[in-house]
């Protein structure tokens, strides 16, 4: 969906409160906002760097503009490609609190344990 404080699409989000009654009015509160995160559904292993540098790119977006507005709502990533390059970066960025949760969507065992994340939230 578009994110009008980011003015870009964002592929994951998560609301606080009822969207199918306040939906329009959430989307312009920037406190609305609990999490936000990126999916890379590709699978070829060839692509997935170009895939991770759309992501990233998008993920800093969301921190500076939320960030602008003393926010910071949860970060996360799910990606089905995901290059030990990529892995590493990914790690880089959990460790420091850059993002908060990441998986691989073809490793059942982490896409349960983000989704298991976002239930909590």
């Amino acid at each position: 969906m578009r994110v009008p404080l980011v003015r870009n699409n964002i592929d994951l989000v998560l609301f606080n409160g009822d969207f199918e009654q306040t939906g329009k009015k959430m989307i312009g509160d920037a406190s609305a906002y609990v999490a936000l995160g990126e999916l890379k559904g590709g699978i070829d292993p060839g692509g997935a760097d170009e895939h991770w540098k759309t992501a990233s790119t998008a993920l800093n977006r969301i921190r500076e503009s939320f960030a602008k507005h003393n926010l910071k709502p949860h970060t996360f990533f799910i990606g089905a490609a995901i290059e030990t390059r990529m892995a590493e970066d990914i790690w880089a960025m959990l460790e420091t609190g850059v993002i908060e949760n990441a998986g691989n969507l073809t490793d059942e065992k982490q896409l349960a344990a983000v989704a298991r994340w976002i239930c909590s939230l």
